[in-house]
């Protein structure tokens, strides 16, 4: 079987001047295709949503979730499958990007975001 290593990067986007703020847990994920990966970011603050983004090379972002107040999540279904889910847990202010069966099109920059 030949495997592919997917190197999956993310940085963070935050309020610098004000106390929201969202960092990444690992800044540097590398999978093997057919596995699958959570990336995940860790925020604070009083947040009105979070979202993910998936920025490919010579591509501007594009918004994968957006997750709700309410916990709702927003899924860009012309970009994202079944394979791509989000959750949170609001005990431990982390912010998750679940990839199901990773495939050599995964592979992309990363982000998370939050809006205060």
């Amino acid at each position: 079987m030949l495997l592919v290593i997917l190197l999956l990067i993310f940085e963070f986007l935050g309020d610098c001047i004000g106390q929201e703020t969202i960092t990444p847990l690992n800044p540097e994920l590398i999978a093997v295709e057919g596995t699958d990966i959570t990336i995940s970011c860790n925020y604070k603050g009083n947040i009105n949503n979070l979202q993910w983004y998936r920025q490919n090379p010579g591509s501007r972002p594009e918004c994968l979730l957006l997750i709700l107040q309410s916990n709702m999540f927003v899924q860009n279904t012309s970009i994202t499958t079944s394979r791509h889910t989000g959750a949170i847990n609001e005990d431990k202010t982390r912010l998750d990007l679940n990839i199901a069966s990773t495939e050599v099109s995964d592979s992309a920059l990363y982000y998370c975001a939050l809006q205060p």
